[in-house]
C-alpha cells in the first residue's frame, strides 16, 4: 500500500510543463528546430510570430486571453517566446563532419559495373557492414536475409562475388570478414617490395604467431633475419585495422551536422558567451482559437462545450510548450556560464592540462539545479571556441590527488600515461607495475589496477603486445 502511494505521489509530482522542459533540455539545436516544426504542424493554436519584439516580456498585440481562465492561468506574456533576440539572423553556423562511411561506399557503388540485381544485393551488403568496415555476418545468413527482405533468391557464391567487388572500394580493407583479411587486402594493394612481400606471407601463413608476437618462431620458420622481420612488421603496423573509422571516426551517420549551441569568444581578456541565432521561429498563441474558446464557453450546446474542451487542451499544450522553450534557454545559458566559470583557465588557454577535475555535481551546486538536469543539458550539446568545437561532455572528468595534495584531472593522468608509454623502450615495454613507478615519480600516485583501467580506456595493449623488434 505504501509503495503504491509513493508511486502515485511521484507520478503527480511532475507537471506537464516540467515533463515538456525535461524533454526539450536533451535536444541539440537541430533536433529542437525539428520538434518545434512538428509542434507547429500538429497544434493549430501555435503559430509563428511575424511581430518583432525587443523584450520577451512584451505582451503580443494580437493575443487577447485576459478572459481565458483555467486552474493554472498564466499571464499572456508567457504565451509568447522570442527565440532569436534583437539581431535576428536566419542563418547559423553548421559544421559538417566528414562523409559517412556508408555514404562513401554507396557513392562508389554508383560507379561500378554491376547490374541492377547485383547492385541491390551490394547495397544490402554495404548496409550490413559495421562502423569499422567489417562484415561480421556469415554469407549463408546474409543470403537468407536477402531472400527474405529483398525477395531475391541468391547463393553464398553470388554474395561473395559481389562482396569481392565491394572490397575493391576505398578505403582499402573495407568489407573484410576478419582482421587477417582486412590487413591482407591492404598489403596486396601496395606496390610490392621485399618487406611487403614478407609481410603478406606472415599475414597469410603465420597470422597467429604474429598477433602473439612470437617473432622467434617466425624468423626460424621463414629463415629470415631479425632485420628483415622488423621491416615486414613495420609495414603491417602501418596498416589500418579499422578502415571504416577513417571516413568518420568521431560521429555517427545520424549526426552529419553539428550546430554549436554556444559560441565563446575572448575579447580584451574577457570571455563572452552567446547562444547563436538559429532558424527556430518565434512562437505565439493563435488569437482565433482563444476567441473560439471564449465564444464556446458562452454556449450551452454539447458541441460548444466539446469545442471549448478541445481548444482549452490545445491552448494548455501551446502554453506549456512556449514556456518550456524559455526555460530550456535559461537553463542552458546558466549551465554553460557555470562551466565556463569553472574551466576558465582552459577556455583562456586551450591547454588540456588546464582542465580542472569536474563532475556533474560541481555544476549542479553552482547552478542550484539537479544533477539529472545538468546531465540532460550536457547531452549532445557543443560549444564553439577559438580552439575548436567541443562536446560539453569533454569538460567533465573525475579527479584524484597528486603527491602535492592538489586535485588533478584523470585526463591529465591519462595524458602522462600515454606519454610514458610513447617514450618507453619498445624492446622492453613497461609493465603496468613499472608504469605505476613511473607515474609515482612524476607525482601521480595511482594503483596498478587504475593504470590498467586507464591503459585499456586509451586502447593501449599490455606490455607483451607492445613489444617491437
Amino acid at each position: 500500500m505504501l509503495k503504491q502511494g509513493l508511486h502515485q505521489k511521484l507520478q503527480q509530482g511532475l507537471s506537464p510543463l516540467q515533463i515538456q522542459t525535461i524533454k526539450l533540455l536533451e535536444l541539440p539545436t537541430l533536433e529542437l528546430e525539428q520538434e518545434i516544426r512538428r509542434k507547429l504542424e500538429e497544434n493549430p493554436v501555435l503559430e509563428e510570430s511575424t511581430d518583432s519584439a525587443d523584450d520577451v516580456d512584451d505582451v503580443p498585440k494580437n493575443i487577447s486571453l485576459s478572459e481565458y481562465q483555467s486552474d493554472d492561468s498564466t499571464p499572456s506574456y508567457k504565451l509568447y517566446v522570442n527565440n532569436q533576440g534583437k539581431d535576428i539572423k536566419p542563418q547559423y553556423n553548421t559544421f559538417s563532419v566528414k562523409e559517412s562511411f556508408h555514404q562513401s561506399l554507396e557513392n562508389q557503388l554508383g560507379y561500378s559495373n554491376l547490374d541492377g540485381r547485383s547492385r541491390t544485393i551490394a547495397q544490402f551488403i554495404i548496409g550490413s557492414l559495421d562502423d569499422d568496415g567489417y562484415l561480421r555476418r556469415d554469407l549463408e545468413s546474409l543470403s537468407d536475409d536477402i531472400a527474405f527482405r529483398l525477395g531475391i533468391e541468391t547463393s553464398e557464391d553470388e554474395v561473395e562475388r559481389i562482396l569481392l567487388v565491394i572490397q575493391e572500394f576505398e578505403p582499402v580493407g573495407v568489407g573484410a570478414r576478419d582482421l587477417q583479411e582486412c590487413l591482407l587486402l591492404q598489403i596486396r594493394s601496395l606496390d610490392p617490395t621485399p618487406s611487403r612481400e614478407l609481410a603478406q606471407i606472415i599475414l597469410q601463413d603465420y597470422f597467429q604467431e604474429f598477433t602473439k608476437k612470437h617473432y622467434q618462431k617466425i624468423t626460424s620458420k621463414l629463415e629470415v633475419t631479425e632485420e628483415q622481420l622488423k621491416g615486414a612488421v613495420d609495414e603491417i603496423v602501418h596498416l589500418n585495422p579499422r578502415p571504416g573509422g577513417q571516413i568518420d571516426d568521431s560521429y555517427t551517420e545520424q549526426a552529419q551536422q553539428i550546430v554549436p549551441d554556444f559560441i565563446l569568444e575572448e575579447k580584451d581578456g574577457e570571455l563572452q558567451m552567446t547562444m547563436p541565432k538559429f532558424n527556430i521561429p518565434e512562437l505565439k498563441v493563435n488569437k482565433r482559437y482563444a476567441d473560439v474558446l471564449l465564444n464556446a464557453a458562452n454556449s450551452s450546446t454539447r458541441e460548444g462545450k466539446e469545442a471549448a474542451t478541445f481548444v482549452k487542451q490545445k491552448l494548455d499544450s501551446a502554453k506549456w510548450f512556449v514556456e518550456a522553450i524559455k526555460q530550456r534557454h535559461n537553463t542552458l545559458r546558466n549551465t554553460m556560464n557555470a562551466i565556463i566559470d569553472f574551466q576558465r583557465e582552459f577556455f583562456m588557454s586551450g591547454d588540456e592540462a588546464n582542465l580542472k577535475p569536474m563532475v556533474l555535481k560541481d555544476i549542479a551546486e553552482k547552478t542550484n539545479l539537479d544533477i539529472s538536469t545538468i546531465s540532460r543539458v550536457v547531452s549532445s550539446k557543443y560549444i564553439q571556441t577559438q580552439f575548436g568545437i567541443f562536446s560539453l561532455k569533454y569538460f567533465f572528468s573525475e579527479g584524484m590527488m597528486n603527491s602535492s595534495g592538489e586535485e588533478v584531472s584523470t585526463r591529465e593522468i591519462k595524458k602522462v600515461l600515454m606519454e610514458s608509454i610513447g617514450n618507453e623502450d619498445k624492446r622492453k615495454p613497461l609493465t603496468d607495475e613499472e608504469l605505476v613507478v613511473v607515474l609515482t615519480e612524476k607525482g601521480y600516485k595511482v594503483a596498478r589496477r587504475t593504470v590498467a583501467k586507464y591503459r585499456e580506456q586509451l586502447n593501449l595493449p599490455i606490455a607483451r603486445l607492445r613489444k617491437e623488434l
